[in-house]
């Protein structure tokens, strides 16, 4: 058999040299492939949730290649399953007819007690479900949703005077630290 010039990934129990697991493998660490950070800006986040996605085998191939967007993605309730609508996975780069759709619905594997809850939040107005990341864990691909609220303009400048504030007092302390090592 010929070698392959790819890297190949560690097995299960093994860490490579740099002490984190390959991609894909198990190894507790998350590889994150698109995380939808307008949401956290936009969006009160009341409640997260981890969902596993039923993809193709060309969509698994094209997330390890980091081809994916949540940018106008979101989720609902149907009949008891959810569902991931409008969540961007590319085309993959060595596909053949075979290769799926862009914007295909996707479903999201959760407990029935997880569906239920959600269901019950989604059922009061103002609330919607949105996907705040994609990543593979143990060499599973999920989906981090959160129900969230959405937030109005003031709420939106105060998260950011908020943060703002925090980034001075943080560069004030470095600031200071500095200073008194020399």
């Amino acid at each position: 058999m010929a070698k392959s010039s790819k890297a190949i990934p560690t097995g299960a129990g093994e860490k490579p040299k740099n002490g984190k697991a390959a991609p894909g493998t198990k190894g507790g660490d998350k590889l994150m492939v698109a995380q939808n950070r307008r949401a956290r800006h936009d969006y009160a986040i009341v409640d997260t949730f981890e969902a596993g996605v039923v993809l193709a085998g060309t969509e698994v191939k094209s997330l390890r290649e980091g081809r994916a967007s949540l940018a106008d993605a979101f989720a609902t309730v149907d009949d008891g399953e959810v569902w991931l609508r409008a969540a961007h996975i590319g085309e993959y780069s060595h596909g053949t007819w075979t290769n799926h759709a862009a914007r295909r619905t996707r479903k999201l594997l959760l407990n029935r007690k997880e569906i239920a809850k959600i269901d019950r939040a989604l059922g009061s107005a103002g609330t919607t479900l949105i996907p705040l990341a994609i990543y593979f864990s143990n060499g599973y691909a999920k989906v981090e949703l959160a129900i969230a609220t959405g937030k109005r303009e003031f709420d939106k400048r105060e998260s950011i005077a908020k943060r703002d504030a925090e980034r001075e007092a943080q560069r004030a302390l470095a600031a200071r630290n500095k200073r008194g090592r020399g």
